[in-house]
């Protein structure tokens, strides 16, 4: 994937994440988009309790990708590099 192109999509899913960032930073986490693959999975990394987190698989499944899919249509998944699981 191009870099100028890849940036674009990295913004796009930064913008989309902020919707749900403010529910993560309640229980004391967050999430970071550490890299999107030629095949357009999302890896992201979870930070703070989300780490550490038990609901982190069904938060992503249910709230993250969800959300990136409906608002970056390119999107075809997201996997975690850390965490509860991993």
């Amino acid at each position: 994937m191009e870099t100028e192109v890849k940036k674009e999509l990295i913004q796009k899913i930064e913008t989309a994440l902020d919707t749900i960032r403010p529910h993560l930073k309640i229980d004391g986490g967050n999430i970071e988009v550490v890299d999107v693959t030629d095949e357009m999975i999302v890896q992201i990394k979870w930070l703070g309790n989300c780490s550490a987190c038990s609901m982190s698989s069904m938060t992503m499944r249910t709230g993250i990708e969800e959300t990136l899919k409906a608002k970056v249509p390119e999107v075809k998944g997201v996997e975690a590099l850390n965490g509860v699981g991993v």
